[in-house]
């Protein structure tokens, strides 16, 4: 018998070990059963190259529950340790057995799990005592029994254990029960362990007999030693890839839309498959599907930082020896191998997508509905990707038609390019409420892109710095012939003073509140709409990015919206509502004309007088009559839009046309709608 102190620095090494070495204490059993599989890997190498010549016998690494002892076992049939191997690799914590190992056998040994330092000691956040029974495969060599209750002194006795390998005997503490529950093991195997290159068994298969589940008493294997990202591509049919797929993702029931096998050996080491899933409408960014490895063992499932951002919202695995499994992700993201392999994936990616634009664009194109929200984030998120991006990014028109940007750019060269030089892209962010705006632009010969996605606000705005000489417009930003700015100015020639008095007239009409209005009038055709409602481009767009996004954009996000009611003053009927208003209004408009018109007059005496002079060179009198003008300019027009309000009220026509303008727009609802569909019975009767 042998006892001592274990080889520590320092005498509390095992509540450190409890309470900070590991942020999770479930990880435990990641730790027992990758150690165990990294020992029967030590000795599949060994008998590989003749060092071991027996028969190597069952490798299967078994966990053990027993509830009524409080043990949790994890037993391998691996090389297994000397005494002098557990004084070495166990008391003396400043080693690792798997480094050792990999230095003398690297070039035999990839398969081999290394760099787990500190990973048995794991096994005390669990346990109040733990046992380690091991026989080592070096003939003659005694099985010895290890045995600690979590302070520093152990003892070591040799005992006997007819075959070679290892077993870890946890009791477990009360603090840690939930580990002698079946369902919560078999929930962390199958979560840390389900792709191990080693068969691991836990209980036994059932089956129904009798209207019971009864154990047949054989093994039940908890893993696939081979999954898919292990073998070659090769040898894989899509259907293997799509059966992955369903394997890793069970809830999901949608195929992926594609996926890229990834397999690089220089100057680092990755393996795994990346599979563009199928995302719906409404944006359902699942950051936490893409399962990182290290040699077929579960690291995380967290791999921001790790991967590119936009790749977060790939599904999948990726499987690399060079990433650390015992460190913190802030250490990972500063890894110089992981920022290799993250540049890595970035053009893997992209080469993928380009391949597959190019062997087949119209089947790429058939998916770009599904791919545009990965391809778009990646290109607003990472400039390298944008550059790779640019070749097979594409645009989709009202028509249904696919364009690359520079296809797009030469379609419209020709007839949507401004006074300025500058191409300007016609865009919807919705066919069926701007039907009307995409009708009155195709007329022109413009073409329209759909931008209905929910990245497109920022994407279009990505595009306008990127793109040389070109603006995007949404279709409903202006009537269809203010679009474009061309050399040739629309100037409206209904007089400014008609204007002015049919602007309280449809004010009045328009509703208040969260929303602003502006009113213009523009001389358009007289089969254009009699009313057309616009929103400013930047303003809306500023306030489209800012509920996407918020931040600095909230300030936009918190001002009302902003509209132009623009009236066709060609059309025949704002004529009738000029001569409506004209009929009725006549005599009275034309007496506060001539009122407004002679204080006006008197106003502009008044100016006269003071030219040349200062402030404090005009008498108070001057200044007193001053104020007197302006304030009975000021009544008189408010009793002009008073009288012009009170005709508004009375008259249907103005009101409809409003209503149909604001229906047009889905802008009208509740009670306005109410009264617009009674107003609409009554005009037809």
């Amino acid at each position: 018998m042998q006892s001592g102190k274990i080889g520590v620095t320092t005498e509390n090494i095992f509540p450190i070990i409890k309470k900070f070495l590991y942020s999770d204490h479930e990880i435990f059993l990641r730790e027992l059963v990758s150690n165990a599989v990294d020992a029967t890997q030590k000795m599949k190498t060994l008998n590989s190259i003749g060092e071991h010549q027996g028969e190597l016998g069952d490798l299967t690494v078994r966990v053990i529950l027993d509830k009524k002892k409080k043990t949790l076992t994890i037993s391998d049939a691996g090389i297994g340790m000397t005494a002098e191997e557990v004084d070495k690799y166990i008391n003396q914590i400043a080693f690792s057995s798997a480094e050792e190992f990999l230095g003398k056998y690297k070039d035999k040994a990839n398969a081999i799990i290394g760099h787990f330092g500190l990973g048995f000691y794991s096994s005390f956040m669990v346990s109040e005592k733990v046992e380690i029974i091991t026989r080592s495969y070096k003939e003659g060599a005694p099985a010895v029994q290890w045995s600690c209750d979590g302070s520093p002194e152990y003892q070591l006795d040799e005992v006997t254990k007819e075959k070679r390998g290892t077993d870890i005997v946890l009791h477990i503490d009360k603090e840690s029960e939930e580990f002698l529950e079946e369902h919560r093991i078999n929930e962390l195997l199958t979560k840390y362990c389900k792709f191990l290159p080693v068969e691991i068994a836990f209980g036994k298969e059932t089956e129904w007999k009798d209207g019971k589940e009864v154990e047949t008493g054989k093994d039940r294997i908890i893993n696939e030693t081979k999954p898919a990202w292990v073998k070659k591509p090769n040898d894989l049919k899509d259907e293997d890839y799509k059966s992955f797929y369903k394997n890793l993702y069970p809830l999901v029931f949608d195929d992926p839309l594609f996926w890229i096998h990834l397999n690089v050996d220089h100057p680092f080491r990755l393996t795994g498959i990346l599979y563009f899933p199928k995302i719906k409408n409404n944006l359902e960014i699942q950051r936490n599907k893409i399962q990182l490895y290290s040699n077929q063992v579960f690291v995380t499932d967290s791999v921001e930082g790790i991967v590119p951002e936009f790749l977060t919202l790939l599904h999948g695995v990726i499987d690399s020896p060079d990433i650390p499994l015992n460190v913190s992700r802030s250490y990972l993201q500063s890894d110089s191998n992981v920022k290799k392999i993250s540049g890595h994936i970035t053009k893997k990616v992209a080469d993928r997508l380009l391949e597959i634009f190019n062997k087949s664009r119209e089947e790429f194109e058939k998916k770009w509905d599904d791919l545009k929200i990965f391809i778009q984030y990646g290109m607003l998120t990472d400039e390298k990707f944008y550059e790779r991006a640019q070749k097979f990014c594409l645009v989709k028109n009202t028509e249904g038609k696919y364009f690359t940007l520079d296809e797009y750019q030469e379609l419209i060269k020709e007839n949507q390019t401004d006074k300025n030089k500058k191409k300007v892209v016609i865009y919807t962010n919705d066919e069926k409420a701007q039907y009307s705006y995409i009708t009155e632009a195709k007329a022109k010969a413009y073409d329209v892109l759909v931008m209905d996605g929910q990245l497109d606000a920022h994407f279009i705005n990505h595009l306008e710095q990127k793109l040389d000489s070109v603006s995007f417009v949404r279709v409903d930003a202006e009537v269809v012939d203010k679009l474009i700015e061309k050399d040739d100015v629309l100037v409206c020639s209904l007089p400014a003073e008609e204007q002015d008095e049919l602007n309280p007239v449809f004010q009045s009409h328009l509703p208040s509140g969260k929303v602003n209005f502006h009113v213009s009038f523009e001389d358009l055709s007289e089969t254009s709409s009699p009313m057309i409602i616009t929103q400013n481009e930047f303003m809306r767009r500023m306030k489209d990015m800012s509920a996407i996004s918020g931040g600095s954009a909230s300030f936009y996000g918190d001002l009302p919206d902003s509209f132009t009611l623009v009236v066709n003053t060609k059309h025949p009927l704002i004529n009738r509502i000029i001569e409506d208003k004209n009929q009725q209004l006549n005599d009275s408009l034309s007496q506060l004309r001539a009122e407004i018109a002679s204080k006006e007059t008197e106003k502009g005496s008044l100016e006269k007088l003071r030219e040349g002079k200062k402030e404090e060179e005009i008498d108070q009198a001057e200044k007193d009559k001053m104020e007197e003008v302006n304030q009975a300019i000021e009544a008189l027009k408010n009793k002009k839009a008073d009288e012009l309000k009170a005709f508004a009220k009375e008259h249907d026509l103005s009101k409809q046309l409003i209503d149909l303008a604001l229906l047009a727009n889905n802008m009208l609802e509740g009670e306005d709608l109410n009264r617009f569909v009674k107003r609409s019975l009554d005009l037809i009767k």
